[in-house]
């Protein structure tokens, strides 16, 4: 029996994980949850403080705070009515680390494109033949 569920957990952990990420993927997906995100670097801020700058109600605005605190992207502390956010920053580190082992595959799309686009370069310039003088020099 404890075979079974030691032979489970590990493809549980990669569920949990790609859950975490769709998560946090879903809430960044969002410019005003990102506009939160960025309000809320470095300092912690009160739920009216973060709404202050939206065209939208605070309503709207705890329910986008509540999608970054399922993410884990927000932490929120309650005191009595005031509600205070803080900035949490491991699931970002999580989906930057997700984003970057792909990292090497772009680089090297990215190293091919410049080398055929060289190539059409010095294709053309073959083409055009040497650069014809002015006679007036």
């Amino acid at each position: 029996m404890k075979t079974n569920q030691l032979a489970v957990a590990p493809q549980n952990d990669a569920v949990n994980e790609t859950a975490s990420l769709d998560q946090v993927f879903f809430a960044l997906s969002d410019p005003v949850r990102r506009a939160i995100l960025e309000r809320l670097d470095g300092q912690p801020m009160l739920v009216s403080q973060l709404a202050e700058p939206f065209n939208i109600s605070l309503q709207a605005v705890s329910r986008h705070i509540q999608v970054l605190v399922r993410a884990g992207l927000i932490a929120q502390e309650r005191t009595g009515r005031i509600s205070r956010c803080s900035l949490t920053i491991g699931p970002i580190y999580s989906a930057a680390v997700w984003i970057n082992r792909y990292s090497k595959y772009w680089q090297e799309q990215f190293d091919t494109l410049a080398g055929a686009l060289d190539g059409i370069e010095k294709h053309k310039a073959a083409k055009r033949g040497p650069a014809k003088r002015d006679p007036r020099s």
